[in-house]
């Protein structure tokens, strides 16, 4: 239970994506309560009583679209993460929910045993709708990023080109790296120090050297060995497969046993430039 609730999940980025998702919670809140008529709703007799439980799309819609916004800044994101942002829009939006229904419809005075009601009418309604929205948008993302993934791969690999003999440097304090462009593998970042993945002799070879990670990256950078995660630089035309899941993607070098991730914010240049170069 704990480790599924650890594992990762992708949170909502691009504002497009946060508004439509927003728009879809507070309608199928409203969907529910006008098809199903759930809790004393189908006896509430108004002319206009569709148009009264409209609210409550708002309220639902609004408050999923303000926690949405104030997570997407987070840079870590689980599914135990998505499911207490859940609980927080729940209880939130019950609160609203509450008030509207007391002041507005009801008329009746505000009591915190009514509350209760309606904070467990809104677990009802909500827990069955955030449960279908999170294992559908998992499982969307996951079949996107995989066929991509899987597109792509089947034009990898493509030899980097025998001309290609930039050399890469890389200077810090008392240490100096030379490292063939076409032979440098990766770079990963463990707070002041950066590891450096190369071959040398067909050899894989790694260096340990305090620097910086930006600072690695401004000396390095090129038109192939890019930035695509805030631990990695990778040499583009060292990929040999890639792989989707719902987070993103990963980049796969046969040379060394564990797999690079790509951030989502990288995805839009990584993804293009490894279809460009492997068309």
């Amino acid at each position: 239970m704990f480790s599924f609730a650890s594992y990762p999940y992708p949170k909502s980025e691009s504002f497009k994506e946060i508004l439509v998702s927003s728009l879809g919670a507070g309608v199928s809140v409203y969907l529910f309560l006008i098809i199903f008529q759930p809790f004393g709703t189908e006896n509430f007799q108004h002319p206009y009583k569709f148009l009264l439980l409209f609210p409550y799309c708002v309220i639902f819609g609004t408050v999923f679209l303000m926690a949405n916004l104030i997570t997407s800044r987070f840079t870590h994101w689980n599914i135990g993460a998505e499911l207490l942002k859940i609980i927080f829009i729940l209880f939130f939006g019950s609160v609203l929910s509450y008030f509207y229904n007391s002041l507005f419809l009801s008329h009746v005075e505000l009591d915190l045993g009514n509350y209760f009601y309606m904070f467990l009418y809104s677990l009802a309604v909500g827990i069955p709708i955030s449960i279908i929205y999170i294992l559908s948008r998992y499982i969307y993302l996951k079949n996107i990023n995989e066929k991509k993934a899987h597109t792509i791969s089947q034009y990898l690999p493509v030899p980097a080109p025998e001309q290609q003999q930039n050399l890469l440097k890389i200077s810090a304090q008392n240490t100096e790296l030379r490292i063939n462009e076409k032979d440098f593998l990766c770079a990963q970042s463990m707070e002041n120090y950066c590891t450096f993945y190369f071959l040398e002799n067909n050899s894989l070879k790694k260096t340990l050297i305090r620097i910086s990670f930006s600072n690695a990256l401004q000396q390095i950078e090129t038109d192939s060995v890019k930035k695509c995660h805030r631990s990695y630089i990778v040499n583009l035309r060292r990929v040999k497969n890639l792989k989707g899941n719902a987070q993103g993607y990963k980049l796969i070098l046969p040379e060394i046993d564990f797999e690079i991730p790509v951030s989502r914010s990288f995805i839009s240049s990584i993804i293009p430039q490894l279809q460009q170069q492997n068309p």
